[in-house]
């Protein structure tokens, strides 16, 4: 067979294409995420994503929206033990050690080792030090701050100055007062609502009220120890249920999120206590008065828990793989891409350096709402986190409904608390 020298050359050129054309597909990973507060942050994040894959011809991120906190991490675990391990996932920041303790992720340094510097001078370096907590189990880095919130007092300004009330809350004692000049149970109009429900808030609130009350949640050295039963709890408990039953300044039942915003929306409710994270949900749907907000009312001391989300990365992915996820986090969680998430969800950013860029000088600068997070951020304490932390938070957050449906004395509803078996240590 005789080839001519066109087809020769054709046929050079092929081979040549197809060779380039390996040596520069991109590597495919996927990305889980999930959007805990309305479908824009979905959009958003589907955006982001299309951006990074335009800039650059490495990697190749395929967006996995996963639901809530709790379902991504169902589906992230299932995923890696269906053998098809997600190379990156914003997981809520209190499921880092349960994972870590499972052998389920990554060391950071295991991404880490394809940029040069390890993971927790990164960390300790360019992050709030009140994250660094809940991304670290016994000393190792196995997570990356994304997005943070602390719970904030979101209120109607409107309705504080039909009441003459001049400012929001400082404490326990303004709280209560202000929300009995809010109450209008002839208009249905209530001084406050909380959150009572697993997975939306819940839990959380609670924590904080225990920390503002002078306690703690739980042994922030041993989490395995949740404090269920000690003064500030119980008091922080009992605060609660005497908003509804004594002071009669919030309704009976079990309240969550979506009927709190649609009360607060509605122009029905003085005050409630939500994530920073919502802060953007809350500005755009407030249409027909001023949006309030302020820090959490102290008792003892001011007290906030930590929230939010962090990128972690499972076991069972190819060293090309941890290569482009460190890649796509390094895009994430820089000061530009990571302040103007913050910009559009409310979540404070918590890359310390995205607040020195002009573009979020001038938001602060605009909207000072933004800023309250940051401003509690010394008041902070981590999320609570260890094995099985959701089995563990959920025993708590079960006993928030009976208690804001009943009368019955709090140390019976604890009950069943005690009577559970200790974790194995």
């Amino acid at each position: 067979m005789r080839f001519t020298m066109p087809k020769l050359h054709a046929l050079t050129l092929a081979l040549g294409l197809l060779s380039a054309g390996a040596a520069s597909a991109k590597q495919n990973i996927d990305f889980m995420f999930p959007a805990p507060v309305d479908g824009k942050l979905t959009m958003e994040m589907t955006r982001v994503i299309k951006e990074f894959n335009d800039s650059q011809n490495d990697v190749e991120v395929r967006g996995i929206f996963t639901g809530n906190y709790d379902t991504t991490k169902v589906k992230a675990e299932a995923a890696a033990k269906s053998g098809q391990p997600p190379a990156l996932v914003i997981m809520s920041a209190n499921f880092t050690a349960d994972l870590a303790i499972k052998n389920e992720i990554l060391p950071m340094d295991d991404l880490f080792k394809y940029g040069n510097q390890k993971a927790t001078p990164f960390l300790t370096e360019n992050f709030w030090p009140a994250m660094r907590q809940n991304a670290q189990v016994n000393g190792v880095t196995y997570a990356i701050p994304f997005h943070n919130s602390t719970p904030i007092l979101y209120y109607n300004k409107d309705l504080f100055a039909k009441a003459g009330i001049s400012a929001p809350p400082k404490n326990w004692d303004e709280l209560l007062e202000d929300a009995k000049k809010l109450t209008d149970k002839a208009k249905g109009q209530w001084g406050i609502m909380l959150p009572s429900t697993n997975d939306d808030y819940g839990g959380w609130i609670l924590s904080a009220l225990t920390r503002a009350n002078g306690g703690q949640y739980f042994n922030a050295d041993y989490p395995g120890e949740v404090y269920y039963n000690t003064a500030s709890t119980v008091g922080a408990l009992q605060f609660w249920q005497n908003l509804i039953y004594r002071d009669n300044v919030m309704p009976s039942g079990v309240l969550n999120s979506k009927q709190i915003s649609a009360a607060f929306f509605s122009g029905k409710l003085g005050m409630t206590m939500l994530s920073t994270g919502a802060l953007g949900f809350m500005r755009e749907n407030t249409k027909d008065f001023e949006l309030g907000v302020a820090m959490m009312p102290q008792k003892v001391r001011n007290g906030v828990s930590i929230g939010g989300a962090s990128l972690v990365s499972f076991k069972g992915i190819t060293d090309d793989q941890k290569k482009a996820a460190y890649t796509f986090l390094q895009y994430l969680v820089s000061p530009k891409v990571n302040g103007a998430w913050s910009r559009f969800t409310g979540y404070f950013s918590p890359r310390i350096a995205s607040y020195d860029l002009p573009e979020m000088k001038d938001y602060l600068a605009k909207d000072p709402r933004a800023e309250i997070a940051l401003q509690q951020l010394k008041y902070a304490y981590p999320w609570y986190s260890t094995y099985e932390t959701v089995a563990v938070r959920q025993a708590m957050e079960n006993q928030l409904g009976p208690w804001s449906m009943t009368r019955k004395s709090r140390h019976r509803l604890l009950l069943p608390l005690r009577r559970k078996k200790r974790m194995p240590s």
